[in-house]
């Protein structure tokens, strides 16, 4: 735990090569996002890629804090990490439970009421990291013993 805290753009990197595999062999799969009377269709391997991007943005963030020698806040390392990860595995799950064969509309607008408010977390989490950046940038370097 005091590694990803400490090191945090090690676990954004990794992810990458992850989510690219994940892409690659859906690539034939579309996700749609129904907003009233629009339909948006996304790729899902263009989605992929898009969230490869973030992320390498997110571990060059981090990683340029690391070799500035600026003091992050664990706390909000940890928060940040456990919002983006673990609010794409609760959102992956509870769209694994998604029934389409079965025509149960409680079931199913329940269990997408569910997703969007996790994904509006996962999203409002976000914020954690630019002000965790700029606390870091604010505070004075990490002094050196010796």
């Amino acid at each position: 735990m005091s590694r990803i805290t400490n090191k945090p753009h090690l676990i954004f990197w990794i992810s990458i090569p992850i989510i690219i595999l994940i892409g690659i062999l859906n690539r034939n799969e579309m996700l749609d996002v129904n907003v009233h009377d629009t339909y948006f269709v996304f790729s899902k391997t263009d989605l992929t890629i898009v969230m490869s991007i973030l992320f390498a943005i997110i571990g060059l963030g981090y990683w340029f804090m690391l070799k500035a020698d600026r003091k992050l806040s664990k706390s909000l390392n940890l928060i940040h990490i456990a919002l983006t990860f673990g609010g794409i595995l609760l959102i992956w799950i509870l769209a694994q439970l998604f029934r389409e064969s079965i025509m149960e509309y409680d079931f199913n607008d329940n269990l997408t009421l569910a997703i969007y408010i996790i994904s509006l977390i996962a999203i409002i989490g976000q914020i954690i990291y630019p002000i965790n950046i700029i606390s870091g940038i604010i505070k004075k370097p990490n002094k050196t013993s010796g």
